[in-house]
């Protein structure tokens, strides 16, 4: 391994690793088959749900080639005069000449006089070629020659999917610049030097690049859809994890300058020294990532399998080009602040993080009585929290499906364009609607096509779409259905609310599988890394209080500036995945140079100058990691905002609270216990 390490490190060997890399990632890009990830995300519900058996079952039924686009007509609470309807009713003929049912289309009015609905069939191949010309050509035909003030929305299954891809159109590339800009602003503050930032932001992108080829090549054979969601958050963790690992390494690599002469030299002892800490954290990461691979739903399987194939890519680059570019450049790269060598440097010396390290050490405990007060009075946000979100308030602002929506909620039944599907055997089905009927939130029922010996019952639900009346209405019929007796008991219910319930039922179970998984993962590579059983403890404790701390901050703002009335449903699950094991980085880059640092001076003092050689490397990561999080919030999509929110709060508090008082102080309470049972600090000199 030191043989490998001298080759990156050497001044002339390192232009062979980097002429290898060169040429191995142009071979990479050239030679890997491409793969167009999805415009927008599926459901990717385990084919165990009823949801995910009506959908195979519904491929037979004629229906099944179908879609359906909803256009809704109102004046924004004013009553419809006889001009409105004579021209609803004109252009609600005109879409029925490009419905493949005509008659179909013909407008309901609603009651109170104040909208229109028309409900035009379409065929659903054709449709899904190009769902944004479709939605454009619907949208113009609607709204004709229509009386001033009258308009037409589009809403339904083609609205809905129009305004989700256009969400997602160009989301790459725009994420992609805002997260380049975001982090070059943030590696030329935090090096204070106009070149320097542009090596590791250089390695970084084509590591990023790298990682969505490889993913994309290895996504098909794997039998993995990657979506627009998934590569971006992939995108955004790549860049956050390796500029995290670069600021650490480059900090180490300065302060060896200041020590020996020679910068492969200087960078020999960072990679060995920084490397252990770098490997270990990214694998937290990766090791954490995969164990989305057991989970229910198949973009959480996704979003695990890319990110730590990008993590593991991250970590190559930041341990092996990394280092070999620098040592290129040499020691001029770091100007106008040039590291010189200085005959017995120390990189202990008394600065801010050092006076604070003795500020804590001397009261260890008020620190910790106080950082669990604040931390315990930010949970309280998530008093009355929920989980789930409806298809109404995946999308931020107000796109024209969301509006047409509210429209028919408060002019229709609240659940006329979510039809709830229900498959009862054919010799049952006049039971399977009779039970419907008599169910408490049904509106309707309407008998449908039959195939394979199972007849189709299309219910329209009192409720509103995704709502916990609307969940506790599928869930009775389901249950209704399973005790019921003989043929009737095989009835099964989906649509598009079922689709919703299972999606929440499944991120629950993934949950409670992936949350102690990451745990056991995170305390095994502590306790190994740290020798301790100790530490670890203490370490998960810190990280899990983040989070939690985090969730209720978040919120609270989320329901009171932003909004958002709940957590969208794999918000929980991903948002400790993050924050976890981006607060495991922490720990490790602070922890393991406390434990070198004990070897020489003792576990108190070993601390204090651990926090002094890291504390401002940590807090500059800290910092750039959560505006690259919180740049998701640039995508019109409330479940990648809540993501970044909640990692960019929980991040900042870590680095700035947790990690730099909070974990100092419970060393300094526990002392050489803290090690326990190793004992680094027993040959440390007394004084």
């Amino acid at each position: 391994m030191i043989a490998i390490l001298r080759f990156i490190t050497g001044q002339r060997t390192a232009w062979a690793v980097l002429i290898a890399t060169i040429v191995a990632v142009g071979l990479l890009f050239s030679l890997l088959p491409s793969s167009e990830s999805e415009d927008f995300p599926t459901s990717g519900l385990p084919s165990s749900s009823q949801t995910a058996q009506v959908d195979r079952l519904l491929a037979d039924f004629p229906s099944a080639k179908q879609t359906s686009a909803v256009v809704v007509w109102s004046r924004d609470g004013e009553n419809l005069d006889s001009a409105d309807v004579a021209a609803i009713t004109e252009r609600a003929a005109a879409l029925g000449e490009r419905s493949i049912a005509p008659r179909a289309t013909a407008p309901k009015f609603s009651s109170d006089e104040q909208a229109a609905i028309s409900v035009v069939p379409l065929e659903a191949q054709t449709t899904s070629a190009d769902i944004g010309e479709t939605a454009t050509d619907i949208r113009a035909q609607a709204s004709k020659d229509l009386p001033d003030g009258l308009r037409a929305y589009l809403t339904g299954p083609v609205g809905f999917q129009s305004d989700i891809s256009n969400a997602f159109a160009g989301a790459d590339l725009r994420l992609l610049l805002v997260t380049v800009i975001v982090v070059a602003v943030l590696l030329i503050v935090t090096y204070r030097s106009p070149v320097l930032w542009i090596v590791p932001l250089v390695v970084v992108g084509i590591a990023d690049g790298l990682s969505t080829v490889v993913v994309g090549a290895l996504a098909d054979p794997f039998g993995i859809t990657v979506d627009a969601s998934v590569a971006g958050i992939q995108s955004v963790l790549v860049f956050g994890a390796g500029t995290n690992y670069a600021l650490l390494l480059v900090a180490r690599y300065r302060e060896e300058l200041l020590r020996v002469e020679s910068r492969s030299a200087a960078m020999l002892t960072a990679v060995r020294s920084a490397g252990p800490a770098i490997a270990a954290s990214g694998g937290t990461v990766a090791l954490s990532l995969l164990t989305l691979l057991f989970a229910e739903l198949s973009g959480n399987r996704a979003l695990g399998f890319a990110c730590a194939i990008g993590v593991v890519i991250a970590i190559l680059f930041a341990l092996i080009v990394l280092p070999a570019a620098l040592v290129v450049c040499g020691r001029g790269l770091f100007w106008p602040f040039v590291p010189r060598f200085q005959s017995g440097a120390d990189a202990g010396k008394a600065g801010f993080w050092t006076r604070l390290g003795r500020v804590v050490d001397r009261r260890p405990a008020p620190v910790v009585f106080a950082s669990i007060l604040g931390i315990g009075a930010l949970s309280l946000g998530l008093i009355g929290a929920s989980v789930g979100l409806s298809q109404a308030d995946q999308l931020l602002g107000e796109p024209e499906s969301v509006q047409a929506q509210k429209i028919v909620d408060g002019s229709f039944s609240a659940g006329l364009t979510s039809q709830t599907v229900v498959l009862a055997p054919d010799a049952a089905a006049a039971d399977a609607a009779d039970l419907a009927s008599a169910t408490r939130g049904v509106d309707a029922v309407q008998p449908g096509e039959s195939a394979n010996g199972l007849t189709r019952l299309n219910l329209s639900l009192a409720s509103a779409p995704g709502s916990d009346e609307t969940f506790g209405t599928i869930a009775a019929l389901r249950g209704s259905y399973a005790d019921a007796s003989g043929a009737l008991s095989e009835t099964l219910v989906g649509g598009t609310d079922a689709t919703a319930l299972d999606n929440l039922t499944s991120a629950q179970a993934d949950q409670d599988l992936i949350i102690p998984m990451i745990l056991a993962i995170v305390f095994t590579i502590l306790a190994i890394l740290l020798r301790s059983l100790v530490a670890p403890v203490l370490l998960i404790v810190s990280v899990l209080a983040t989070y939690f701390a985090s969730l209720g901050a978040s919120n609270w703002i989320f329901q009171n500036l932003m909004g958002f009335p709940a957590f969208n449903t794999n918000v929980l699950l991903l948002a400790f995945l993050f924050l976890v094991a981006l607060g495991v980085d922490y720990n490790i880059f602070l922890t393991t140079r406390a434990r070198e640092e004990a070897h020489r001076h003792g576990t108190r003092e070993g601390m204090v100058r651990a926090l002094s050689s890291t504390g401002a490397v940590i807090t500059s990561a800290g910092i750039l990691i959560a505006a690259v999080f919180a740049v998701l919030g640039v995508l019109p999509v409330v479940a990648l905002t809540q993501i970044g929110v909640i990692v960019c709060i929980g991040v900042l508090l870590d680095t700035l609270v947790v990690r730099t008082l909070v974990v100092p102080a419970l060393v300094f309470l526990t002392g050489d216990r803290f090690w326990w049972p190793s004992r680094p600090a027993a040959r440390a000199p007394r004084i």
